[in-house]
């Protein structure tokens, strides 16, 4: 079966970084464009960033403001999210998905993980 596992969330100062991971299975990863969104409580679902199957097309939501970096490794079959200056306004929960095009729109995405709990203290 298709598998999405994400870790690496916690808490954090304000200002400080957190790289979050994604180990997947079941599926042919280096075929799939791979995304991250997060959801707070009382809020939808939110684009984060994107990277395409091939790392052409590489996306992020407006918020991010090159604080983050998004990455592959089609061997592991694992994707990232390096995050630095983290933001009072950051905290969520931060999910991980699989889909066949690289577009910022969760509806695009076919598979998805539990999610990763990121947390910053200010």
């Amino acid at each position: 079966q298709v598998q999405l596992v994400e870790s690496g969330g916690g808490v954090v100062q304000a200002g400080g970084s957190l790289t979050l991971s994604c180990e997947t299975s079941g599926l042919t990863f280096s075929d799939y464009a791979m995304a991250w969104f997060r959801q707070s409580p009382g809020k939808k679902r939110e684009f984060v960033a994107l990277i395409s199957y091939n790392e052409v097309t590489i996306e992020y939501g407006w918020f991010v403001k090159g604080r983050f970096t998004i990455s592959r490794d089609d061997v592991k079959q694992t994707l990232f999210l390096q995050m630095n200056s983290l933001e009072p306004e950051d905290p969520a929960v931060y999910f991980c998905s699989a889909g066949s095009f690289p577009q910022a729109s969760e509806d695009q995405y076919d598979y998805w993980g539990q999610g990763t709990q990121v947390t910053v203290s200010s």
